[in-house]
């Protein structure tokens, strides 16, 4: 199954994609089998982020090429951090560069899974049966920020940097995929999705020995390249067998200020 969030009647709904419509759903799938009330057609469909998490944790520095590109060092357990819900966006919504960044503004492709279970103290199984599907995620940072700020909190966490989507598929091995970036509609990286240090699972092991995770929750797994976005650009994540999350980039343009 494929399900999403999308603006229907002015409000934020649930739906399932079957075929070329988004079947409504009356309440989310995340808490059982939500009858359906209605449907919008698909190619009109104005895409939101497909879940906004209870608590959004993203892994960084979880794929070979990518740590020996940075010159870090392998980590040795798996360890989290966390990002912002007010950073996500949908499918086809715009990633906003803000006027003031400067430096290399870019893109990293990532596999997100979404937690369907309440889930502590888990064991390598309960976390596979704890996840209820696979959405995409585009990692948007302003590198100058992520350099000179004690913290991610803009660099990482600016609105739109987030996009989400198009929808959770719920039938698929994730990590037997492949996922390709590419900006304009050519290709700027292809890997396998799988070929990380830890799985999600050995993130969720981990995690859940010193937290709750709650349906609802995503874990953004890291990517193995980045590429760089300018406005204009029109960035496309692919993983196989989930889908196409694609995004144009725009510059901010900020609010006119009057002196006091």
């Amino acid at each position: 199954m494929r399900y999403t969030r999308v603006e229907a009647d002015g409000r934020a709904r649930w739906g399932r994609v079957t075929g070329d419509v988004v079947e409504l759903l009356a309440a989310s799938p995340l808490e059982g089998t939500p009858t359906v009330t209605g449907t919008t057609p698909l190619a009109t469909a104005r895409w939101l982020p497909p879940v906004v998490p209870p608590v959004f944790y993203a892994v960084g520095f979880n794929y070979p090429r990518h740590i020996a590109h940075a010159n870090a060092a392998t980590p040795d357990r798996p360890e989290v951090g966390y990002r912002a819900n007010n950073a996500l966006t949908g499918h086809r919504s715009p990633v906003v560069r803000p006027a003031d960044v400067t430096g290399r503004f870019e893109a990293e492709p990532e596999l997100v899974a979404v937690i369907g279970a309440t889930l502590r103290h888990a064991s390598y199984d309960q976390a596979r049966a704890g996840i209820f599907g696979w959405t995409i995620g585009n990692d948007i940072s302003a590198r100058t920020w992520q350099h000179t700020d004690r913290t991610f909190w803009r660099a990482k966490n600016s609105d739109t940097f987030k996009p989400m989507g198009p929808w959770i598929e719920t039938d698929v091995d994730a990590l037997a995929q492949t996922t390709t970036l590419r900006v304009n509609g050519a290709v700027r990286a292809a890997f396998p999705t799988g070929d990380m240090v830890f799985d999600p699972y050995d993130y969720i092991v981990e995690m859940s020995r010193h937290l709750t995770l709650h349906p609802g929750d995503v874990l953004w797994m890291g990517a193995e390249a980045t590429c760089r976005l300018e406005p204009g650009d029109t960035v496309d994540v692919e993983i196989s067998g989930i889908g196409v999350l694609s995004n144009p980039v725009r510059l901010e343009c900020p609010p006119e200020r009057t002196r006091p």
